[in-house]
């Protein structure tokens, strides 16, 4: 068994938790084999029953654990347990974008993971989410029955208008439908747009999870190289003439992966381009509270004209909550409405309610202030950190979450991302980010999760042992 310390700042059920997992990873604990009883283990231990019972249950819920009626607790048989896939190693990881997402999620062996592309939860007001919970529980209207309104709680449309004006984006109540998050968002908008063999032109390097959700659609993806400053207007041009593209799907602000923006200017030409051949705009705009600037996106340039807006809550609120919202003329959000009812039905009005309590809240406003300020902070140090490290950078954003960099040593990133794999450190190589999976020396690095000394201490040796 394991030793339990009473006189531990860790409370009793997490070190029964843990020791179990423990045992269980080792494989000192088999599948199928029978741990003692609740009884048992809280005479051997000297602790509580109800200690035990709660160490058991969460055991059970995680699903390193099942309880047998009359039976016992025993250790869950599976081919590819929860346990497992959490323990893991990750040298056997495939860099492929779909796989990699999954992985990312599923595994939590790595100690030290650079490339996640999320705001890390202890950035995040947990409390601010857990009051409106409560408050919501205590309302009668959040317990309705039904599907809800299919293009989404009326009240909170309204209150994305008013975070659309405040972008100086003009937009009523039935040009917002609301979604299950931005990708969500994504698959109605590429669902609604596109036909099997449609050219689309896309960021390069640009978003893998959106590139994945087009090719599934049957597009023909169109790569449109990158700058520090937006697309290669040049290249944009000749590829537009050349593919006659149905839309263009990009990501103007703080980027992901480079991190980089749209210039003024190259937000007017790529509108006129648009305009002079004839194809739609997708403006992803995921990253608008996390900007310390107070650029204009494109759809505040064209006042939802020929291009279709989208966002979530997802970096300022919680990932958890899944909420975001497509904003659009509105021909365009009834026919992405029906889209969404023939694909299922309605979004989540308690997830939406929810979402409303918190951006009704003046606290949200604190929580979005303290994140920018957090990611400058974080920017300014992994940035300088990564140049002292040897590696080139392709922009230095400021604020927001991701910088793209490149180790001089290697012409292929998978390469040195397989090498940190062996030092438990969990990087994006830039090949995920290319429309045909090309190698790239360039990796995504995410500023809440890079500002580790682990990280630039494999960097610091790979640039020592390729001199």
């Amino acid at each position: 068994m394991f030793e339990i310390n009473p006189d531990s700042a860790t409370p009793l059920v997490t070190q029964i938790v843990e020791g179990m997992k423990g045992l269980i990873s080792d494989q000192k604990l088999r599948p199928g084999a029978k741990v003692p009883s609740i009884r048992q283990f809280a005479e051997a231990q000297k602790v509580s029953a109800s200690t035990v019972v709660e160490a058991y249950d969460r055991l059970v819920a995680e699903g390193y654990l099942v309880a047998r009626q009359s039976a016992g607790f025993y250790v869950r048989t599976m081919s590819r347990g929860l346990y497992r896939e959490q323990q893991q190693s990750l040298r056997n990881i495939r860099f492929d974008p779909l796989w990699f997402v999954r992985r990312v999620w599923e595994s939590g062996s790595a100690d030290v993971t650079p490339g996640y592309g999320w705001v890390p939860d202890d950035w995040l007001d947990g409390e601010m989410i857990r009051r409106a919970m409560r408050t919501l529980a205590g309302k009668p209207s959040s317990h309705g029955s039904g599907y809800g309104n299919p293009k989404g709680l009326t009240a909170l449309r309204l209150k994305a208008c008013d975070w659309l004006a405040e972008r100086e984006i003009g937009a009523a109540p039935d040009q917002v439908l609301l979604t299950t998050g931005a990708s969500h968002a994504l698959e109605l908008v590429s669902q609604y747009l596109l036909r099997p063999g449609d050219a689309v032109l896309v960021d390069e390097p640009g978003y893998s999870v959106m590139m994945s959700n087009l090719r599934a659609r049957g597009a023909r993806l169109i790569g449109v190289p990158w700058t520090a400053s937006g697309p290669d207007l040049n290249a944009l041009e000749q590829l537009a003439a050349e593919h006659a593209p149905r839309a263009f799907f990009t990501n103007p602000r703080l980027h992901n992966p480079t991190g980089a923006s749209y210039s003024p200017a190259a937000a007017h030409r790529v509108l006129q381009l648009a305009d002079r051949f004839d194809f739609i705009i997708v403006e992803d705009d995921v990253s608008a509270d996390l900007d310390v600037s107070t650029r204009r996106s494109l759809a505040c340039l064209d006042q939802l004209n020929r291009v279709i807006y989208l966002t979530s809550f997802s970096k300022s609120v919680s990932p958890r909550l899944r909420t975001g919202f497509i904003a659009a003329d509105h021909d365009a959000i009834e026919d992405l409405t029906q889209i969404k009812m023939t694909t299922g039905l309605t979004s989540s009005e308690i997830t939406e309610r929810l979402t409303l309590e918190i951006l009704n809240e003046g606290r949200h406003r604190k929580q979005i202030k303290s994140l920018r300020e957090k990611l400058a902070e974080a920017q300014d140090r992994v940035c300088r950190q990564l140049i002292q490290s040897g590696l080139e950078l392709f922009a230095e954003p400021q604020s927001g979450l991701f910088v793209w960099a490149r180790h001089p040593a290697f012409d292929d990133s998978s390469l040195l991302c397989n090498e940190a794999l062996d030092a438990n450190v969990l990087l994006a190589p830039g090949h995920l980010f290319m429309v045909n999976g090309q190698p790239s020396p360039w990796m995504r690095f995410n500023v809440g999760f890079s500002d580790r000394p682990e990280t630039f201490e494999f960097l610091q040796k790979q640039g020592e042992r390729s001199r």
